[in-house]
């Protein structure tokens, strides 16, 4: 009877965890800009709806992202929010050059906590360090990060970064600047406009013209080390129409 029950309890453990052989496959790994998380998520859903692995994605400033790269990181795709960090790895011979696609648009916009009656025209010479107050304007990195890269070329083509460069509070990346003003510990601040679309403490109070920074481009491409068998799919799937309208309804540009 002992011998019965325990090959009873084996074969439930077996049901209920299965073998190591059914395991299921891992989806791709990708590292991806900040700005890219409920839009690429989205897109990771709808590739997983049509029988593959959901991808694993790791977000974070395109800059951190593309030194995990070059310090040996185990992925398979990276997206970045420029083509400077893209440009950095291929140099390093880390991607497959013949993968990389550059497919989204984006614009960078001024924001404000959501409570907050600031008003400002964006233009030369704006008055940005008058309506800041005593408080901190609000970026990522602006020496590394592509979201603080391209606000700080705004405002030296608008005349008015010598005034503000000491008052900036650099964060991380472009969601951590867009917490700082949301949670109004900065009445300020410079993100991209899907990030200020996704969150609902903070308020647009501008738009940056296009032609005071370079084009907002994010370039995807494969990684040399990928051994994923679903990364090239996932990647074809970004960059298809199908994949391209899914960061359209949130806000994306697509090329």
């Amino acid at each position: 009877m002992l011998l019965r029950f325990a090959s009873l309890w084996a074969m439930l453990l077996l049901v209920l965890v299965g073998p190591p052989a059914l395991a299921q496959p891992r989806g791709p790994l990708v590292l991806a800009a900040a700005s890219l998380q409920e839009s690429l998520n989205a897109a990771a859903d709808g590739w997983s709806r049509k029988g593959h692995p959901r991808p694993v994605i790791s977000f974070a400033g395109s800059s951190a992202l593309a030194r995990q790269i070059e310090s040996g990181a185990p992925a398979d795709l990276f997206i970045s929010a420029d083509e400077e960090w893209m440009n950095y790895v291929a140099a390093k011979r880390l991607i497959v050059p013949q993968s990389r696609v550059s497919f989204l648009t984006n614009s960078l916009v001024l924001v404000a906590p959501a409570t907050s009656r600031a008003r400002l025209a964006i233009g030369p010479r704006f008055p940005i360090v008058r309506a800041l107050g005593n408080g901190r304007l609000a970026m990522a990195d602006p020496a590394s990060v592509p979201a603080g890269k391209y606000g700080r070329e705004a405002l030296t083509r608008l005349g008015v970064w010598p005034g503000v460069s000491s008052r900036v509070a650099s964060a991380e990346n472009v969601r951590a600047a867009l917490l700082l003003v949301a949670r109004g510990e900065a009445p300020l601040g410079i993100v991209y406009a899907t990030d200020a679309r996704a969150a609902t403490g903070v308020r647009v109070v501008g738009t940056f013209p296009a032609g005071s920074h370079a084009p907002i481009s994010y370039p995807v491409a494969r990684l040399r080390t990928s051994t994923n068998a679903d990364a090239e799919g996932f990647r074809r799937y970004l960059v298809s129409a199908e994949g391209k309208a899914v960061f359209r309804r949130f806000g994306f540009g697509t090329r």
